[in-house]
């Protein structure tokens, strides 16, 4: 039994037919029919009905099928482990980027990893943090920016990097403008420009709202921090942002305020999946995304 022998295996139980697998293979119907023959004769079982007019798996075959694969994973696996050692840092990161973190703070870590690893191509999605999960579960992204942390750990490796409390953000004629801090129990009656429900913070700020004893007014949801603050501009609303995001904010007609306590907080971590093999380029992406936020933030 050899891998090509699996592999031959696992495209005809596919494609339930052995020409449309030879096809896919690139080989000849005689020499896909002769490896398959062999495979059963190693394993003494049947592992397809020939007789009738569809290709099916035996109970036999679905068996091989399900440890089959297990077996093709781990070796594209161990196969992609050592083109990473061959190739050194060459290769290809897909990485998952929520919206509220904005480019002031990736576009400075994107620069410094690209001015160490040329080589390495990043192709970088913008959505909320259940969606990165959702991306980094079915494999459709390689690691990602996530926040507000716990989730379901044993699926997930995490590198915490940034801890931020949120402040609130309002329009200067707005009466919260000329407090020093304020509680959240404070916004029961301020309509409130939110966080799409796509976003962890959504759901941080509805539970802490709750724990207070109110469910807030609402006026909008949004993924874009732009939009939520030309609200907040345009007194239609109040807001909430992570401090260092709103430390940046250039508009004169907009003011910050401090939550008592700091019960609500963004915090930003890198995650990959568990027990999956994770390229030499993606974990040195981690590496310098820890390195960079310690350097350049406060946590």
């Amino acid at each position: 039994m050899d891998i090509r022998q699996l592999q031959y295996f696992t495209e005809v139980a596919k494609r339930q037919s052995f020409t449309k697998a030879a096809a896919s293979l690139h080989v000849s119907q005689p020499s896909l029919s002769k490896a398959i023959k062999h495979l059963e004769d190693e394993l003494d079982v049947p592992l397809f009905h020939r007789s009738s007019k569809q290709l099916q798996l035996t109970d036999a075959g679905k068996a091989v099928l399900i440890n089959t694969k297990h077996v093709l994973d781990s070796f594209q696996h161990l196969t992609a482990e050592l083109s990473d050692i061959m190739e050194l840092k060459k290769g290809e990161i897909r990485i998952g980027i929520p919206p509220i973190i904005g480019a002031a703070f990736i576009a400075r870590l994107i620069s410094e990893f690209k001015e160490q690893y040329p080589a390495v191509d990043l192709r970088l999605t913008e959505v909320g943090s259940k969606r990165i999960k959702q991306g980094i579960d079915d494999g459709s992204l390689d690691i990602g920016f996530i926040c507000n942390i716990p989730f379901q750990k044993e699926s997930f490796e995490v590198i915490k990097i940034l801890k931020d409390p949120l402040v609130l953000v309002a329009h200067r004629d707005h009466p919260l403008s000329e407090q020093t801090n304020i509680l959240v129990s404070t916004l029961e009656n301020e309509p409130m420009v939110m966080y799409h429900s796509d976003f962890s913070l959504h759901d941080a700020i509805m539970e802490e709202c709750l724990k207070n004893g109110f469910y807030p007014q609402i006026v909008c949801e949004s993924t874009q921090r732009d939009f939520m603050l030309e609200m907040v501009t345009a007194k239609l609303g109040v807001t909430l942002l992570p401090r260092q995001i709103a430390s940046e904010i250039s508009a004169s007609t907009l003011a910050t305020i401090p939550l008592q306590g700091s019960p609500i907080n963004l915090e930003l971590g890198v995650i990959w999946k568990k027990n999956m093999y994770m390229s030499r380029a993606a974990r040195a992406f981690a590496q310098t995304s820890e390195k960079y936020f310690r350097e350049h933030h406060v946590n």
